[in-house]
C-alpha cells in the first residue's frame, strides 16, 4: 500500500505542485482582477503594468490577471496542466523582470514549479492533462 502512495510511479509529486501553484495563482489572479484577498485591483494593476512600459497596459494587465486566475483554476483541477503552468511561468518571468516582484526567492520558486509541471504533467487526480 505505501508502494502505491509513495512509489515513484504514483506521481503524487505533480499533484501537490498543482494544487499549491493552482491556489496561488488563484488568489493572486483575484486580487488583480476583483480585489479579493485585499488585493489591490484591476485599476492599481493597470498602473503598475503601465510602469513597466508594457503597451497598451489594460489589455497586459487584464490577460495577466485572466491567465493567473483560470490558469490557477485550471492547475487545481489538472485540466491543461501543461499549458497552464507554461503561461503562469511567462507571466511571473514577465512581472520579475519588469519588477513588479521584488524579492526574487518567491517567484525563483514559482518559475520552479511551472517548470516542473511543464516537464511532467499534472500528476494523480488530473482531469485532463
Amino acid at each position: 500500500m505505501l508502494e502505491k502512495i509513495f512509489g515513484t510511479g504514483g506521481a503524487w509529486g505533480p499533484f501537490i505542485l498543482r494544487l499549491v501553484l493552482g491556489a496561488f495563482s488563484v488568489i493572486h489572479g483575484a486580487q488583480k482582477l476583483f480585489g479579493a484577498f485585499d488585493g489591490a485591483g484591476l485599476d492599481n494593476f493597470i498602473k503598475l503594468v503601465d510602469g513597466m512600459g508594457l503597451k497598451p497596459p489594460t489589455a497586459w494587465a487584464i490577460v495577466f490577471a485572466i491567465i493567473q486566475f483560470l490558469g490557477g483554476i485550471f492547475l487545481i483541477f489538472g485540466i491543461l496542466t501543461r499549458a497552464s503552468a507554461l503561461l503562469i511561468g511567462i507571466v511571473t518571468a514577465v512581472m520579475l523582470l519588469g519588477g513588479l516582484l521584488m524579492q526574487i526567492e518567491y517567484p525563483v520558486l514559482l518559475l520552479a514549479v511551472s517548470l516542473s509541471l511543464l516537464l511532467t504533467g499534472g500528476g494523480r487526480a488530473a482531469l485532463k492533462d
